[in-house]
């Protein structure tokens, strides 16, 4: 069993930034793909960014260029720097980790961009 803490949400204007974070159990982290998604009102789940465990990384069209995703093993935490926010990017956060077979989902995080 994973669990996972999503935290770093918030508030921000339209052009500014937020990092996210996300705090995993076990002693595995390592070797997880690592994932975040975003779920706004009336829209279904969509990839955000990816990164597995040896540091390659994946993004969405609409997020290149502006969000990075990274990790820190040491820590067993994989973050989201969101830069130029735009009001649609506002969204509920979720990380995820695939260990093996299973997938496993943080609580989500709430992250609003508006004047």
């Amino acid at each position: 069993q994973v669990q996972l803490v999503n935290s770093g949400g918030g508030l921000v204007q339209p052009g500014g930034s937020l990092r996210l974070s996300c705090a995993a159990s076990g002693s595995a982290f390592s070797i997880y793909v690592m994932g975040w998604y975003r779920q706004a009102p009336g829209k279904q789940r969509e990839l955000v960014a990816t990164i597995t465990s040896g540091g390659n990384t994946n993004y969405a069209d609409s997020v290149k260029g502006r969000f990075t995703i990274s990790r820190d093993n040491a820590k067993n935490t994989v973050y989201l720097q969101m830069n130029s926010l735009k009001p649609e990017d506002t969204a509920v956060y979720y990380c995820k980790c695939r260990a093996g077979p299973y997938d496993y989902w943080g609580q989500g995080t709430q992250v609003t961009v508006s004047s």
